[in-house]
């Protein structure tokens, strides 16, 4: 994907990424947090994916990056992916669908519904749950409080160390999935925002070329900031309980990648 630059001294220029979680569970087999591009993005774009989302974003076309590959790369047979837990229904989110058919997709539903409505769009791109899904949606208006998040709900059919967080703004229902790991929380917070610096609770600063996309394919702009200021609560005021991430920014994919 595009070469981003650095907004201060001290990194150097990375590509934007699709940052995917893969979870060993002890009964459940594997859970697929995200899915990216598949290999039907791969192999036959111009079919699958819509034109000018190609021509902005100028993804890498690489069977090897597909997340399909890199669960058989991992040692994993893919058929054990049993369940995929998505942010939104994005085409760089849900592209990989397909490679996993048996898998229990989980959503908000009315991510499900607005994908389902528009689609085919640039964001929303039918082929990628042709082979009929088996489809997890849920509501608003259920769910605990989580961290001071309303509406956080256990996911069926999984223990109760995965959530889904309800976080409109970018999508009609998008929302944040949190992990349990150990002590801590991961929380992948999709496309609630796109540059780390966000979250910084002196003097938030966006990237400006993350930044266009970001305001081009919002659907309610003050949901998004709101949104994005209680992630900055969560960031800041949980720091040794929580680790917040996005999907597309590539110093906290590499920040993590050395972690692990």
């Amino acid at each position: 994907m595009r070469v981003l630059d650095p907004t201060y001294e001290g990194l150097e220029s990375a590509a934007a990424v699709c940052h995917a979680l893969l979870v060993e569970t002890d009964a459940h087999g594997l859970v697929l947090v995200e899915s990216g591009l598949g290999l039907d993005s791969v192999d036959r774009p111009a079919e699958v994916l819509d034109p000018e989302w190609v021509e902005l974003v100028s993804p890498r076309l690489d069977r090897g990056e597909t997340a399909l590959s890199r669960v058989a790369e991992l040692g994993y047979d893919p058929a054990d992916v049993r369940h995929i837990v998505l942010t939104h229904l994005d085409v760089d989110h849900a592209g990989g669908l397909p490679d996993f058919p048996e898998a229990r997709v989980h959503v908000m539903a009315a991510e499900y519904e607005a994908a389902m409505a528009e689609g085919p769009s640039r964001r929303y791109r039918p082929a990628h749950w042709a082979h009929g899904p088996r489809w997890e949606t849920y509501g608003t208006g259920h769910g605990q409080e989580w961290y001071g998040f309303a509406g956080v709900q256990a996911l069926r059919g999984l223990p109760e160390e995965f959530l889904l967080v309800p976080l409109g703004g970018h999508t009609a229902g998008h929302a944040a999935v949190a992990v349990r790991a150990g002590k801590e929380w991961l929380v992948h917070a999709g496309d609630a925002y796109f540059y780390h610096r966000e979250l910084d609770t002196g003097s938030p600063e966006s990237h400006p070329l993350l930044d266009i996309v970001q305001l081009d394919s919002q659907v309610d702009a003050e949901l998004r900031i709101a949104n994005q200021g209680r992630l900055r609560e969560l960031a800041s005021g949980h720091a040794d309980e929580v680790s917040v991430f996005s999907a597309h920014d590539p110093w906290e994919f590499a920040r993590f990648t050395q972690r692990s």
